[in-house]
């Protein structure tokens, strides 16, 4: 039998490895579509939903390299905009286009329909546990990891 640890590792790849499949994600890289994820949710907050690159990066965990490298990439595609503060000129702050957010959207959309069948085959309370579980996993990794 395998190593608990071995076996939970084997598990997440797995899992991550299911949803980052290209059948389910090949529009718009992972990257891309964690980062329209994040300014889609603040939009939704907030109107205005301005977030900074720096803001991104804390969000994700990526470096500020690669945070340009793939801001970059959004803004040749026209998924984002850049617009400087007017009050403080040293940020920039990074909005979704949403005229041209429609492959992140239908993305999005096939990711969760393979999560509402999820969610049919094992039953909500089961699926509540498993995000209770889930959340416990990535904040002890958090912590080990800060």
């Amino acid at each position: 039998m395998k190593v608990l640890n071995e076996r939970l590792l084997e598990v997440w790849l797995e899992l991550s490895m299911a949803i980052n499949n290209e059948r389910v994600v090949s529009d718009v890289p992972f990257n891309e579509s964690l980062i329209c994820n994040i300014l889609y949710r603040a939009q939704m907050q907030d109107p205005a939903g301005r977030l900074t690159a720096t803001d991104l990066c804390n969000a994700t965990r990526m470096l500020k390299s690669q945070m340009n490298r793939t801001l970059n990439s959004m803004e040749e595609k026209g998924f984002i905009t850049r617009t400087r503060s007017e009050e403080d000129k040293r940020l920039v702050f990074v909005t979704l286009n949403p005229e041209k957010t429609l492959p992140y959207q239908e993305q999005h959309s096939k990711i969760l329909e393979l999560i509402d069948i999820i969610i049919e085959q094992m039953g909500e309370d089961k699926v509540l546990q498993t995000i209770n579980l889930l959340t416990q996993i990535s904040n002890i990794a958090r912590e080990v990891l800060s």
